[in-house]
Formats: structure tokens, sequence, C-alpha cells
């Protein structure tokens, strides 16, 4: 009887001390859980993919937003979101390239690349915005080109201009910012002196459940064979070249962990 008093108090210690320490757990990995899910949630209500203007001169159209540089006659950074419900191959006709009127300063006279050798190179692509008829003729805003050498234009960054499609496509929507790089100009083109960049660099990024990722390309003005992963670069790079702040809205420890990475492990190259 003694006995048997002896080893049911003890199952009953036993029985507290185990439901003890296995609401302890749950409760631990409830708490992580919440974390975790407040601390996405946060991130995806901020996440913000506008970079700093060094110019001031930030102008929103319907469906991207540019930084305009009157110095160079072009924008510094050209930003749009791509949705893969937006890949819609519809085949408008090409309108004449016309100034922006929104450029308070006045964007660049299509004139300038007349028979300067050099095409009128889309910054926010034309093939990017064929789901309607008024965002495809808004990419044809002199505020939205740049100087760029057939060969390069039509080569390597039309190639990767379709990788970003296919990411697009891929993840559902991706966050792109674009331009060239404006430092250090040797050449510059028309009356009105077009800078010519050197270097042209894309940024794309991508927020799937508050986890983002981003991937940045800088790429010579020359046409290349090469594959695109070999462009591949950090943000942080690209901002020393451009001396512009990328995602300044993205919590500094977010941003510095994405903006040092030159990592496409995460990326498709297929």
């Amino acid at each position: 009887m003694k006995k048997n008093l002896i080893l049911r108090m003890i199952f009953i210690l036993y029985s507290v001390l185990l439901f003890s320490c296995k609401e302890n757990i749950v409760e631990k990995t409830k708490n992580e859980v919440i974390i975790r899910e407040k601390s996405e949630q946060l991130v995806s209500a901020n996440f913000d993919y506008l970079p700093k203007s060094n110019t001031n001169q930030i102008v929103a159209h319907q469906n991207y937003t540019l930084s305009y540089n009157e110095e160079y006659e072009q924008a510094e950074w050209v930003a749009y979101t791509l949705k893969k419900e937006n890949l819609k191959g519809n085949n408008f006709d090409r309108p004449f390239f016309i100034q922006d009127k929104k450029v308070k300063t006045g964007s660049s006279d299509w004139r300038n690349y007349k028979n300067s050798g050099y095409d009128k190179g889309h910054l926010c692509p034309a093939g990017d915005m064929k789901f309607s008829k008024n965002a495809f003729d808004e990419t044809f805003l002199t505020s939205n080109i740049s100087p760029q050498k057939h060969d390069f234009n039509d080569g390597v960054w039309n190639r990767l201009e379709q990788k970003v499609r296919f990411w697009a496509s891929k993840y559902g929507k991706v966050y792109v910012i674009t331009g060239g790089v404006l430092n250090d100009i040797q050449k510059t083109i028309g009356r009105e002196g077009v800078a010519v960049p050197e270097y042209f660099y894309k940024i794309i990024a991508t927020n799937t459940n508050g986890k983002i990722k981003m991937i940045g390309f800088l790429i010579p003005h020359l046409d290349s064979d090469v594959g695109l992963y070999n462009f591949v670069t950090s943000v942080d790079e690209i901002e020393k070249m451009t001396k512009i702040d990328f995602f300044p809205k993205l919590d500094d420890k977010v941003e510095n962990q994405l903006e040092k990475s030159n990592d496409y492990k995460d990326w498709s190259f297929n």
C-alpha cells in the first residue's frame, strides 16, 4: 500500500514536471512564431523600393518612377514593379519619342540622338509595359532613355531585360531599379550634351511573404556574349559607383545584409 502511494506520487510529480516543460516549449515556440511573423509583417509593410534622389527631381509616372539628372540629361535611376500578370505580348505600334513634361528642368530632346551613332536605350523597357497601350507609350519619354551602343542595347542589355521578365514570371513580382553610371563621363552627344555612360546597372529585388532578396548587375557599355552571372555584383558596389542610396527605407540591418551580398545562388539563370 505504501509502495503504491509512493509510486503514485512519483507519477503525479513526473506528470506535473512534464506538462510544465511542454508548456514552456509550446510558449517559447509560439513566441518565436509571433516574433517571426511580426518581423516579416514589418518588413513587408515598410518595403519601399524607391532609392534616394541626388537631384531632388523625382518624377512619378503611372507605371514607373524616375529621378532626373539635368546635368547629364537623363535619369540617374528608373524604378518600377514588374508583375507576372502583366507579362502580356500585345504588339503595339511604337510611338515617337517625346520630351517628358513632368521634368521641371526639361528632359533631353530626342534630336540629341540623331546621327549620334547611339540608340535611344530604354531604361524601363517598352517590352515590360505591353499590358496596356498607355503603359507602353509611357516608356517613350526622353526621360526614360540613355545613349546606348546598338550592339549593347540589342545584345547583353536585352538578354538581361529578358531575364528580368523570366524572374517576374517565376517569382510573381519583381522590383527593378536601373540606369547608367553617371560618373567619370568621357563622352556626350547632341546639342544638350547628353552623357554616354561607361557602365549600366540593374538591381532586381523580390519580397515574398516578408523575405526580401536582391541581386545587382553592373555591365560595361560593350556587347558581351558571356553569361549574365559574370556581371553580378553587390548593391553596395553599385552604390559606391553611382553615389545613390538604394533601398533607404529598409531597416538598416536588413539593408546592410542584403546590399553587401553578391551571391546569386538563389536566382535561377537557366
